[in-house]
């Protein structure tokens, strides 16, 4: 070792000074203006010369924090630490027992003892557990973090300010940032677009969502609800199921390859060392040593790897050199755990020499728990036989004494621990195997329910209610006697006008999930078209006693009104329903029916034009503005609403019927004569289509096929009066004036209504005079 220079060690003045008096200089000279050109001279070299203790203080020099000891800080850096997970973790317990307003005084009193971005995120996060989206939205306004950005976005959401949660999510002046929260960031986004009418852009937000997380289910709904989803074969694919398989496996299979060395080499040592030790017992050693190494923070994935060495077969440890101080004062997790299971099978003096040649170990010791390996690491790290210490004479003995079995661990143990070696990489393998090939299975399993359920809601959305129909029936029993299935079969039914069939799945559909309130709604309008008055009432009562801030309870109620003809309680209901959900365009749309009803009609429309900004394939609000123009006689705009709502839903026979209606009224037959051929073909149980069929006819002066269709009619709706009203005045326009009374006498024993009765009782006090003469009411 080269010596140091004598030039090269720096003095402190205090040194200097007593040098000065130890060398004997004369006490004649000024000593005072020495020791002052000596201070400046030393001051001027800092590179040599450093101030002592006592000179640092007289001279103004504070000792560094670096130059203090690390370990008082460092204490009090772990209790702070440990006292913020600690505090983390309550909040977090308190969220998952609905512990709300617990978490948020937890997380108050975290974020004022660690102020930091991250506990402001988990405040933000009980807030909007607790319904106070308003809270969450002033600690979180500036936050830059993606996390912040999400959860402030979501609050911007939840009190409708669309324009600052959009800015957030998507920056203006940032239009290359990447959206937050990945798949369910770009959800929002595109729910925010969807609301403020882009529907293209809300569409490929919902398109990038799935993208980034196929399970995602609902990104699918909205596409299906926006009419744009693609067949479920293509969105959970094969290629799909492979691709959720490599995310699920990534991690297990980096972990594997970064141990299959280790695991090998420990595998043989093991065997070969501890020859006494059964199979059972090594492969839940290194099972142990995988757990702890892969859990332990300061090792790399890498940590454990043999280098091949010439010089030495002793495995080396990859892992950070550690400082004296490190080394002192942490002591991590052992690498073997169960090493006391055979620790006290060894001889007892192997802690003497256990203690002996752990002086001269490297610092890497500090990974292992010497008071748990004692004997175990001398076999395992070091390659001197003279130092492994030798099974003392009772496991001699009974090694002795036991069956021909036991005898093959004697000696080194090397052909064992090869075989044992190869044994345990083949039955982790094999589990490896199975376990993927679980995961693979499952993932297929889970891809095939997705695919039958989003086909057939794919199918509902676009108002193929049948196909719908019959792709939930191929449904397991236990997913197909759920509330959300029987609930989609009934809108399905509802859809095809088959009442009484929607009326039986939904019923049990509220019997099997009584307080499942989505599509309640339409349950009570199918109660209400089936004039089930007692049981609309009961289910109304029923909803509100659940939930009396839910809007289908208030639908339902609502309706209950309208089935007993109280218009004006009725809208009450329904504008209540609107009050508490604004993007519930269902209710905006019976809020537009009772308008309409009333004969307000400016009002109707603009409940319609509401739902419509709500939901713009919302086939109703533009149903309603057709019947509104229609009554209003504005043809052409009636046309215009019908067409939109045909387009919509191209299956439905009561648009059809309505479509040809209006191009009846514009006097274009020929059309109107096609619509209701369609509409009858569609559903040939609808008596409208029919009768609005003979009235065209009649207009055409085309009277026997006019009364070939009422009598078609007859079969479906044997007690309609205005249908015998009609052939009456067709049978006087054929001059057959007895049936013609006869069927205006049994118009008006069916009771019709007052507006058509004093029109049916002039009709037949009129049946003898001329046409000209009598006005054309019917």
């Amino acid at each position: 070792m080269t010596p140091l220079h004598a030039s090269s060690v720096p003095v402190t003045l205090c040194q200097l000074t007593r040098r000065r008096h130890t060398h004997g200089h004369s006490s004649r000279s000024n000593p005072s203006n020495r020791i002052a050109a000596k201070t400046k001279s030393l001051l001027d070299s800092n590179d040599r010369t450093l101030p002592c203790c006592n000179c640092r203080l007289r001279f103004g020099h504070h000792t560094s924090p670096r130059s203090r000891p690390p370990a008082r800080a460092r204490r009090r850096r772990r209790r702070r630490a440990a006292m913020e997970t600690l505090m983390v973790d309550r909040v977090h317990s308190s969220l998952r027992l609905f512990m709300h307003r617990n978490a948020i005084f937890l997380c108050e009193r975290l974020c004022a003892q660690f102020p930091s971005e991250t506990n402001v995120q988990l405040l933000a996060t009980c807030y909007l557990h607790n319904n106070q989206p308003y809270a969450a939205y002033h600690i979180l306004k500036g936050k830059k973090l993606p996390e912040s950005r999400y959860l402030f976005a979501t609050s911007c959401f939840r009190i409708n300010l669309l324009r600052e949660a959009e800015e957030t999510l998507c920056p203006v002046n940032e239009p290359n940032m990447e959206v937050p929260s990945g798949a369910t960031g770009h959800y929002l986004l595109g729910v925010i677009y969807r609301c403020t009418g882009r529907i293209s852009a809300a569409a490929e937000q919902f398109t990038q969502a799935l993208t980034l997380d196929p399970l995602l289910w609902s990104a699918y709904e909205e596409l299906c609800i926006l009419g744009i989803a693609e067949d479920t074969d293509e969105c959970f694919s094969e290629s799909t199921a492979l691709r959720l398989q490599q995310e699920h496996t990534s991690t297990p299979t980096l972990v594997k390859s970064n141990f299959a060395n280790e695991n090998r080499v420990l595998s043989s040592r093991v065997s070969a060392s501890l020859g006494d030790i059964s199979p059972k017992q090594i492969k839940q050693l290194h099972a142990n040593n995988i757990a702890e190494v892969s859990g332990y923070p300061h090792v790399r994935p890498t940590a454990l790897h043999v280098q091949n060495s010439s010089t030495s077969n002793v495995p080396q440890f990859d892992t950070p050199s550690p400082t004296a101080a490190q080394t002192s004062s942490i002591m991590p997790p052992p690498l073997f755990r169960n090493v006391h299971a055979y620790q006290n099978t060894i001889s007892g003096d192997a802690p003497t020499k256990q203690k002996a040649n752990g002086v001269n170990q490297p610092l890497r010791r500090k990974y292992m728990d010497e008071a748990r390996l004692k004997k175990v690491s001398g076999r395992l790290f070091n390659s001197d036989s003279t130092s492994i210490p030798r099974r003392s004479e009772r496991l001699k003995d009974t090694a002795t004494n036991s069956n021909s079995n036991t005898s093959q661990f004697g000696g080194n143990g090397t052909g064992h621990s090869s075989a044992d070696g190869r044994s345990f990489e083949q039955d982790k393998a094999e589990r490896i195997l199975l376990q993927d090939s679980k995961l693979a299975l499952g993932i297929r399993e889970l891809l095939g329910l997705f695919r039958t359920l989003g086909e057939g809601f794919r199918l509902s959305c676009l108002f193929k209610c049948q196909e719908a129909l019959e792709v939930y029936r191929k449904l397991p029993e236990s997913q197909f006697n759920t509330g959300w299935v029987l609930c989609q079969v009934g809108k399905a039914y509802f859809e095809l006008v088959d009442y009484l069939e929607a009326d039986r799945y939904f019923e049990l559909a509220h019997r099997l999930s009584p307080c499942t309130l989505d599509g309640m709604d339409i349950y009570s309008t199918v109660l209400y078209h089936l004039n089930e008055e007692m049981r609309l009432s009961y289910l109304a009562q029923e909803l509100i006693s659940i939930d009396r801030l839910s809007p289908q309870a208030w639908c339902a109620v609502g309706n209950c009104f309208a089935l007993r003809k109280d218009h004006e309680t009725a809208l009450k209901n329904f504008q209540r329903s609107v009050q508490l959900d604004s993007r519930f365009a269902y209710a905006h749309t019976l809020c537009g029916h009772e308008y309409s009803a009333l004969e307000d009609y400016e009002n109707s429309i603009k409940f319609y034009r509401c739902a419509l900004q709500v939901d713009e394939r919302h086939y109703n609000a533009w149903y309603g503005l057709g019947v509104v123009y229609l009554r209003q006689e504005k043809f052409e705009f009636a046309e215009h609403h019908f067409r939109r709502a045909f387009q919509i839903n191209p299956r439905s026979s009561v648009l059809m019927c309505y479509l040809g209606m209006a191009l009846h009224s514009l006097k274009r037959n020929e059309e109107a004569l096609e619509m209701m051929e369609k509409a009858i073909a569609a559903d040939k149980k609808n008596p409208l289509p029919k009768y609005q069929k003979a009235l065209i006819l009649l207009g055409l002066q085309k009277y026997q096929e006019a009364l070939d269709e009422l009598e078609r009619l007859k079969e479906i709706a044997p007690h309609e009066s205005s249908m015998y009203a009609l052939m009456g005045k067709i049978y006087k326009q054929l001059n057959i004036l007895d049936k013609a009374v006869f069927c205006f006498g049994i118009a008006l024993d069916l009771k019709p209504p007052a507006a058509d009765l004093a029109i049916i009782k002039s009709a037949m006090e009129k049946v003898h005079l001329p046409d000209e003469l009598v006005e054309d009411d019917l």
